[in-house]
């Protein structure tokens, strides 16, 4: 690991910081609106509000860290790392706003803590790409070509053949091209990313028409995912379209990566694993914190050994059989257990 790979995750990190602090500074500015019009209702009076300039300040450094970011670390480790933006907005929320994080979110959280942490100390190592010329081989070879061109015609036919169909029924049509394009726009950043870094070591970068295309490419890319992906938070509720979105766009990325850049050609197969077993886990991780984030979660739904006030695993046999709990209440009612015992009275005299 060197130190353009420490620079790159501790850029990461922070991007996740700061883009999950933005979400909530951005509502804390919003809830300060009182009486006036709420950009719900149409209003704009949100932009005298200098909590919500804060949180929008925090999301361009954010997002700026993330740019940055892709050009000194893979885009295999820089991008399942955006899910601890989540936790981070979850966390402030649940301080700062006063919104429930129950115990289902509170595993997501730590999972997500510990799927992170395994891919870190797992993270693959790409081919050292370092000029604008090594990425124009890179965008060369067969094996992303082929890539690219089934990227496109799949999101080509959904966008006009599945959509109009199903579009409105099934989430994952909208999704998928999302996460599609997506893993094409992580490609332009990371060659965008280059192209910055010689740009200010004195290269003269502006001539090069690869990076003109590479932002072009990337403009249309972004305007894609966030066209088709408002068209699916519209339609689908949020704590379905979030982890749908984040699975099948960091599997896209990380199959785009390891064509591209051939992150996994040189690790030996306990990182693979590593690698592997961290994104699953963080992918339970926001599944528990998206899924579940509505369910109430009460002590009684706990089973009795570990519902407060109950029995005391300490305790020993002898003085815990002294107290009956739920689990050993009479079957019959009151009113036959008067009965049944007047019938015995009756038998003995």
């Amino acid at each position: 690991m060197g130190p353009g790979f420490g620079a790159g995750l501790a850029l990461a990190l922070s991007s996740s910081a700061f883009i999950g602090s933005s979400f909530v500074l951005k509502k804390k500015g919003l809830l300060r609106l009182c009486g006036r019009a709420r950009a719900g209702q149409g209003g704009h009076a949100y932009l005298r509000e200098w909590l919500w300039w804060a949180g929008l300040l925090c999301m361009g450094v954010g997002e700026a860290a993330n740019f940055a970011a892709y050009a000194f670390a893979p885009a295999t480790l820089v991008t399942p790392l955006g899910a601890l933006s989540v936790l981070v907005s979850a966390v402030l929320s649940s301080i700062f706003l006063n919104e429930q994080l129950n115990v289902h979110g509170k595993i997501g959280c730590m999972l997500s803590i510990l799927g992170s942490t395994v891919m870190v100390i797992h993270a693959p190592q790409e081919e050292e790409v370092s000029s604008l010329e090594s990425m124009a081989e890179k965008l060369k070879d067969p094996g992303f070509i082929a890539f690219a061109v089934c990227v496109l015609v799949s999101s080509l036919l959904l966008i006009f053949v599945a959509g109009p169909r199903y579009g409105q029924s099934n989430v994952l049509v909208y999704v998928l091209v999302c996460s599609a394009i997506g893993s094409l726009s992580v490609s332009c950043v990371k060659g965008l990313g280059i192209a910055l870094k010689e740009l200010f070591s004195g290269k003269p970068v502006l001539k090069e028409p690869l990076g003109w295309v590479l932002l072009v490419c990337l403009v249309i890319c972004i305007s894609t995912q966030i066209n088709y992906l408002n068209k699916a938070l519209d339609i689908f509720n949020t704590s379905v379209v979030t982890p749908i979105y984040y699975v099948l766009f960091t599997t896209a990325v990380m199959m785009c990566s390891a064509i591209l850049f051939k992150e996994w050609q040189h690790m030996v197969l306990n990182n693979i694993v590593g690698s592997i077993s961290g994104f699953l886990t963080i992918v339970s991780g926001i599944f528990l914190l998206h899924a579940f984030r509505d369910l109430p979660f009460t002590p009684t739904l706990l089973p009795l050994f570990l519902q407060p006030g109950r029995a005391d695993p300490h305790l020993p046999w002898s003085t815990a059989d002294r107290h009956q709990s739920c689990q050993h209440q009479p079957l019959l009612p009151s009113e036959d257990k008067g009965s049944q015992s007047a019938e015995e009275e009756e038998e003995e005299k």
